[in-house]
């Protein structure tokens, strides 16, 4: 048989494309279907792969072919700070969805840096700032009042699942110049979103696997993240050990992403907080659902505000967030069943992309089509989506 011709690049780009990728040699290995020591001879320089090998290690790693033929591994893509850490799980590697989430912000932000300039347009410059040293309730108010958010407003947003409250905070929060994007490309347990903080086009981004009260307090949580110009990736567990100055990060942007949420007053104000005793333990899971909805916030962050003013105890609020974590595994192992078996909702793409990339993002494309500056196969591209969709994609955007 007639040896293939192998690809003339170097080493260091295959390890590099891995690494940033987010695998392990070994996982590398099994999904190139691949003996693991052959893989390592071709990041060792001992071999080369042949190029329809290399074709697949492209594909896997989400690279351009033309990556491999650089005489260097790049270095304009920074590793995010990882502030991330679960219950009963130690410091992790980012997974590969999580690496390509990351690159694909910044690739998408530079794309909208582009996008503006070619409709004459000055992105909006994010103002609003903080520091550690400042209270977290003074912070909060601070975000409530440049957004504009109101009691009324939020008596207003009041619904089921807490959808309409996290669709109204994402678009106050966008006008401020934030680009905000949804994704499922990595589980709920590797993370809950991540910032990637700047003047100009800032970045949140929230897992949309996550229940959308949950999407809420993530989006307000880097929102704080954004406010201290620190990028990182989240998870908001704030009760497992980390090292001392990131615990101290994470627990401010929980405290702040709470005082946004559910202002001191307005909880304490409340007539069923206002009826309790301190360290009440006898709310029931009516009562804390009812509050929770009030405020377009999961039970176990109202729960949690509680405690922070006396109004319930530790032993309580463990054991009602211990019973939340159990039905929130029970509802995501559902999800992936009915996933897993095609029994899901149909998908609708037009909203599914909008709810993705955000409306700024959209926006900025189409306009950018209609003025001829981009080809219907470029915005195609650009945003996932068959041709035959972008009609409806303009409708919802607020374009048409």
């Amino acid at each position: 048989m007639t040896n293939r011709v192998k690809a003339n690049i170097r080493p260091a780009l295959i390890s590099w494309a891995r690494e940033t990728a987010g695998f392990s040699p070994a996982e590398a290995a099994a999904r190139l279907k691949h003996d693991e020591a052959d893989y390592l001879a071709w990041e060792a320089g001992d071999d080369m792969p042949s190029l329809p090998q290399l074709r697949r290690i492209a594909e896997l790693y989400k690279r351009p072919l033309a990556v491999f033929y650089l005489p260097e591994p790049p270095t304009t893509f920074q590793v995010m700070r990882d502030l991330r850490r679960l219950p009963g799980v130690g410091f992790r590697r980012y997974p590969p969805g999580l690496q390509l989430e990351l690159r694909m912000a910044s690739e998408r932000r530079e794309l909208a840096r582009e996008l503006s300039s070619d409709l004459g347009q000055e992105p909006v410059r994010f103002s609003l700032q903080a520091t550690l040293n400042d209270n977290p309730e003074d912070v909060g108010d601070r975000i409530r009042v440049a957004l504009g958010v109101t009691a009324a407003l939020q008596r207003i947003w009041r619904d089921a699942d807490g959808r309409a409250s996290f669709n109204a905070w994402r678009s106050r929060i966008e006008a401020l110049g934030v680009l905000i994007f949804q994704t499922t490309r990595f589980e709920t347990e590797d993370a809950s979103g991540f910032a990637i903080a700047d003047d100009v086009l800032p970045i949140i981004a929230v897992n949309r696997k996550d229940a959308p009260t949950r999407r809420t307090f993530s989006l307000l949580h880097e929102l704080a993240h954004l406010l201290l110009r620190v990028s990182g990736v989240s998870d908001l567990e704030t009760d497992a050990a980390r090292p001392a100055e990131d615990q101290r990060l994470e627990v401010f942007c929980n405290q702040v992403a709470a005082a946004a949420l559910m202002p001191r007053d307005l909880v304490l104000g409340d007539p069923r907080v206002r009826s309790r005793a301190l360290r009440s333990v006898d709310w029931t899971d009516g009562e804390i659902s009812d509050l929770a909805r009030a405020f377009g916030v999961s039970r176990e962050a109202l729960l949690r505000r509680l405690l922070t003013f006396d109004r319930t105890t530790s032993e309580f609020y463990m054991m009602k967030r211990g019973q939340y974590h159990a039905e929130r595994l029970a509802r995501l192992k559902r999800q992936r069943e009915e996933a897993k078996d095609g029994d899901g909702i149909p998908r609708n793409m037009p909203q599914e992309t909008l709810s993705n990339f955000g409306r700024p993002l959209v926006q900025m494309i189409i306009g950018n089509y209609h003025q001829d500056n981009l080809t219907l196969s470029e915005v195609s591209g650009y945003l996932g989506l068959k041709a035959k969709h972008l009609p409806k994609l303009e409708q919802l955007s607020g374009f048409r």
